[in-house]
C-alpha cells in the first residue's frame, strides 16, 4: 500500500515539475518579450539582469555569474551593445578588463524583467503561511542542489 502512495505522489511531483519548467520558459517569453523589448530575447534579459543596475560589472564576472564563457557573452554583449541596451567600457587600471553597465534602455527592461518575478514570487507566496513558505524554500532549495550536481559532472 506504502509504495501505491509513494508511486502516485512520485508521479504527481515527476508531472507538476515538467509542467512547471515548461510553463515557465513560456509564459516568461511572452511577458518578457512585448513590443517594446521584441528586438531581444528572453536570454538577453538574462544579461542584462546579470548586469544588474549597480556599478558596473567585468565581462569575466558577468560570465562567472550565468556559468558561461566570456566568448559565448561576447557574442550576447555585442547584440545588447548594438540595439542600446548596455554601454562597455575599457577599465583604467587594466585596459584588458572590459566592464559593463546598463543604458537607460538597459535599465528599462531589467526592470520589466525584476516585474515579472515579482510578480511570481508574490503569487507564489498568496495564501500560504510562513512555513509552508519554508518548506517550499528548502524543496526548491534541494531541486537547485541537486541540478548543480548534474551539471558539474
Amino acid at each position: 500500500m506504502r509504495t501505491d502512495c509513494r508511486r502516485d505522489t512520485d508521479g504527481v511531483l515527476n508531472e507538476l515539475l515538467v509542467k512547471l519548467f515548461k510553463n515557465i520558459v513560456e509564459i516568461e517569453e511572452k511577458f518578457l518579450i512585448t513590443p517594446e523589448f521584441k528586438d531581444i530575447s528572453v536570454n538577453d534579459m538574462h544579461v542584462i539582469e546579470a548586469v544588474g543596475i549597480t556599478e558596473p560589472k567585468s565581462m569575466s564576472m558577468i560570465a562567472k555569474l550565468m556559468s558561461v564563457t566570456t566568448g559565448t557573452l561576447t557574442k550576447s554583449m555585442d547584440g545588447l551593445s548594438e540595439k542600446g541596451y548596455v554601454f562597455r567600457n575599457r577599465g583604467t587600471k587594466d585596459k584588458r578588463v572590459m566592464f559593463v553597465s546598463l543604458t537607460e534602455k538597459g535599465r528599462n527592461a531589467f526592470f520589466h524583467h525584476e516585474r515579472f518575478h515579482r510578480n511570481m514570487i508574490s503569487k507564489i507566496k498568496d495564501g500560504i503561511s510562513e512555513h509552508e513558505t519554508t518548506v517550499l524554500i528548502y524543496a526548491l532549495a534541494k531541486l537547485n542542489d541537486y541540478f548543480h550536481q548534474i551539471y558539474k559532472r
